[in-house]
């Protein structure tokens, strides 16, 4: 089977990891031991570009599993980890890519699964579908459905849809509530510090963290900050978020204003230059920058390097820029997401939920082949349900349930006062 890894010898350590990995999923676990038995995506090939982790390597297995081929490249040149993508060459699977790829090298192995000829996509950014629609269009025909795991995703779908560009039915995971209400809340705030201390080693405590964006992520970022000591200003173009960041204790103000308070800059939008070279020209002497969303687009970092009259890398994934006054501005991980970038990502445990959330989303799409219009779809609430009923009873939770009387009056509408 074709692949392409940086070095198949570290593929005894991915394996260790991804066995690490399982362990704290047992809800896809779960799903795994029904696909084994019931094959719901018996000859279904399909292309993913995902983060290449661990937990992503519970998630291909869990589809071969169920009988799919799989083809799979990373979603970002920074996020893959070598020794899983070792391992997964080593069980036979298409694999495609390594830490640091060049962009070239990014759109190869992006283009190498799309060779695969996909029924299926499962995609982390929209750049595999985007990639079909704008330059493999002949592979649209055998195409049944695809799933999207992220905001930044999202909202280039629904920019698709709405432009009448989008040509086949999309399953936004992220907006299941398993998902977004946890891994964009719990594992980015967690995922998003981790990286940032990775690279830095900087104390939290004491400091002025500013998070742009308010999304469930950046509320994630803010509140972990928080925990740790910080002094939070948060940075917000929604009336409504920045009205929620305020009544949760937090500073709220532009971007211009927040620039010379700053230590610690986090980006959480999902869009272009939220910071730029007006704002980097503010920033006090020792400012650390931080990108948590999916594109390496909303620091400006060609603006930064064109600002700077030096840089060089002086720790892990952490460059250090001098100015011509003097002032030195330090970007983490280029500037890429900064969870995947200088760390590992979401912790397994609430990975467990969103991965989940993309196996039954694949099985949703395939069951009902053909009945799906070309578009933006959300997977049924009662499947998401099912997902946090899988988390609960793995972790030993019992809730309550509904009284036949309870559901009688939450199904009428005749009593009242």
């Amino acid at each position: 089977m074709a692949h392409e890894v940086k070095d198949e010898s570290l593929a005894e350590q991915g394996q260790m990891n991804i066995e690490y990995a399982e362990q704290n999923m047992p809800a896809l676990r779960a799903i795994k031991a029904r696909f084994e038995k019931e094959k719901p995506l018996k000859g279904i090939r399909v292309g993913m570009a995902l983060h290449i982790t661990k937990e992503t390597a519970n998630l291909v297995r869990t589809l071969i599993a169920g009988g799919a081929e799989i083809a799979i490249t990373g979603c970002n040149p920074l996020s893959t980890q070598d020794d899983v993508a070792a391992a997964l060459a080593k069980d036979g699977v298409n694999v495609y890519g390594h830490k640091g790829e060049s962009n070239e090298d990014y759109y190869r192995f992006l283009n190498n699964v799309l060779d695969f000829n996909p029924n299926a996509t499962i995609d982390d950014g929209c750049d595999i579908i985007s990639e079909i629609h704008a330059k493999r269009p002949e592979l649209l025909k055998d195409l049944i459905v695809g799933t999207e795991e992220t905001t930044t995703g999202i909202i280039r779908l629904k920019a698709m849809e709405a432009d009448k560009a989008l040509k086949y039915p999309i399953i936004a995971v992220n907006d299941n509530l398993t998902k977004h209400l946890f891994d964009n809340f719990y594992g980015t705030g967690q995922s998003t510090l981790d990286g940032i201390m990775r690279a830095t080693n900087v104390l939290y405590s004491g400091k002025t963290v500013v998070v742009s964006g308010y999304g469930d992520c950046g509320r994630g970022v803010a509140l972990r900050s928080k925990g740790l000591g910080a002094d939070v200003i948060v940075c917000e173009v929604n009336a409504v978020r920045a009205l929620q960041a305020k009544q949760d204790g937090y500073n709220v103000m532009p971007i211009a204003e927040a620039a010379p308070e700053g230590d610690i800059f986090i980006t959480v939008t999902g869009d272009k230059h939220v910071i730029d070279i007006h704002h980097m020209e503010k920033m006090k002497n020792g400012a650390i920058l931080a990108n948590s969303g999916h594109f390496d687009c909303e620091i400006n970092v060609n603006g930064l390097e064109k600002l700077a009259k030096s840089k060089r890398r002086i720790r892990w994934q952490l460059d250090e820029y001098v100015l011509e006054d003097g002032r030195k501005i330090f970007l983490c991980a280029e500037g890429r997401l900064v969870n995947l970038g200088s760390a590992e990502g979401h912790p397994s445990e609430v990975m467990d939920l969103s991965f989940c959330g993309q196996a039954l989303a694949l099985e949703y799409g395939i069951k009902n082949k053909g009945k799906l219009e070309a578009g933006v779809h959300l997977l049924p609430e009662e499947v998401d349900q099912g997902i946090a009923k899988l988390k609960l009873e793995a972790m030993k939770i019992t809730i309550d349930k509904l009284t036949e009387e309870q559901k009688k009056y939450l199904a009428s509408w005749q009593e009242g006062t």
